[in-house]
């Protein structure tokens, strides 16, 4: 039963809570000890407290889920694990969370609770209206941000940040819904997925079009008019990391139909790993070296 929970918990998920990090990195605060285990506390609590999310979710969409062709095998919808198990751990691990974040700090607390609330509307209610669906999912990638920079003491990290998580959170989130309807075409989408109604791929290629162009000019405009850059505008050299991470992405989506699950092209696809592995090292050099 144990594995079961765990799997429910969806470990592979918790990639997303990396985005924490991003004011540890970008305010130069890597190698100060106290703000590193103050933000890696920060992951650890915001890692349970999305398993939370997830549980309660998989327990609402276990009906429409055991309809659908990959999420049937899910540990709630096979029944495999229990309702009332399933309820009992989420609420355990809300309490855990939103009790460490409050000791950790008020604004991270806030931040959480937030967090929780919008997650529930959203399982609930928001999922089923089409661009606001994508727009809860991107908003919860920003409030990650916030969450790291609630635990250190910000002095230079960049609102453009904000902005451009915002559109990248956009372009992984129509990514997911393409794959989707990709996934269902020759079945009918709404029946799991009711917001997918008012989706089509048409539709969502523009979306994906629109979002990954202006991801890139906001990433570039960044790199040279952000305050806490290097004055020698070097970031601007990790400019070609995203643009092949992006064109790579929109590669998988459209040939492969990938994207239903981005966590899982992270901890697969090679060439993706190797972008954002030479983008972290060049971004540790520049802030870090010079």
């Amino acid at each position: 039963m144990l594995k079961y929970i765990l799997k429910a918990m969806r470990p592979r998920q918790w990639t997303k809570n990396a985005f924490i990090f991003a004011a540890l990195v970008f305010d130069r605060k890597l190698l100060n000890l106290h703000a590193f285990l103050q933000t890696l506390a920060a992951f650890v609590l915001f890692c349970l407290l999305s398993s939370s999310v997830y549980l309660i979710n998989d327990i609402l969409d276990r009906e429409s889920d055991r309809a659908h062709p990959i999420k049937k095998n899910r540990p709630i919808a096979s029944g495999d694990l229990p309702v009332g198990l399933a309820l009992a751990t989420g609420i355990l691990l809300l309490l855990v969370s939103l009790i460490g974040a409050f000791l950790l700090s008020h604004g991270f607390f806030f931040i959480s609770l937030v967090y929780f609330t919008l997650n529930l509307i959203y399982s609930i209610w928001l999922k089923l209206i089409p661009i606001i669906d994508v727009l809860v999912i991107a908003s919860c990638f920003v409030l990650r941000v916030a969450a790291g920079v609630s635990v250190i003491e910000v002095q230079r990290f960049s609102p453009w940040l904000y902005v451009v998580t915002t559109l990248l959170a956009l372009y992984l989130g129509f990514g997911k819904r393409r794959a989707e309807l990709a996934v269902l075409v020759n079945d009918s989408p709404q029946s799991h997925r009711k917001v997918l109604s008012g989706y089509s791929i048409q539709f969502i290629d523009q979306l994906i079009t629109v979002v990954s162009a202006t991801t890139i000019i906001s990433y570039s405009l960044y790199t040279f008019s952000a305050p806490n850059l290097p004055e020698n505008h070097s970031m601007m050299l990790t400019i070609p990391f995203v643009l092949y991470g992006i064109f790579r992405y929109l590669f998988l989506i459209n040939k492969h139909n990938a994207g239903g699950e981005p966590e899982e092209i992270l901890l697969k696809d090679r060439p993706i790993q190797l972008t954002v592995l030479l983008w972290g090292v060049a971004v540790m050099v520049i802030f870090y070296l010079f």
